[in-house]
């Protein structure tokens, strides 16, 4: 058995590459190829800062969000505009914003980064409800 460790080694590793390349490899991209991930939807993402109607009262969500995180300890200022707001597709944002806590202590700035997802897809009617976004995440808050 020793004598052909080494033989049986190389056979595996090739039985590996050939099943990979043969079995495996085609089977993803049939599924890539598919409809499985597309997702319908009238809102397309980008990768450049937009603004729009949805944009901006995904900005309001989140500010929102953060003055009730932040509580009552604190006095939050937020900017006028977000610094930027990103589509993702399918009614998820990403925005980017500044805001000034102010705590007995000190005066700070603080750039936040949020992420928010409108649950109702392409149906409008719903949209001033805050029951119908959810924070995805939140980062630069502490």
């Amino acid at each position: 058995m020793k004598k052909y460790s080494f033989l049986l080694l190389i056979i595996g590793i090739g039985a590996l590459v050939l099943v990979t390349q043969k079995i495996v490899l085609p089977l993803v991209y049939d599924v890539v190829k598919s409809d499985a991930f597309l997702v319908d939807s009238k809102d397309q993402g980008s990768q450049m800062p937009i603004s729009n109607s949805m944009t901006d009262l995904a900005f309001m969500f989140c500010n929102n969000h953060i003055k009730d995180k932040l509580g009552a300890d604190a006095s939050v200022t937020f900017s006028q505009k977000p610094l930027h707001v990103w589509s993702l597709g399918n009614y998820q944002y990403v925005v980017n914003g500044e805001i000034n806590v102010t705590n007995a202590a000190s005066t700070t700035t603080k750039k936040y980064a949020c992420r928010i997802t409108y649950e109702n897809s392409d149906d409008m009617e719903g949209v001033n409800d805050t029951e119908n976004w959810s924070i995805e995440g939140l980062d630069g808050i502490d």
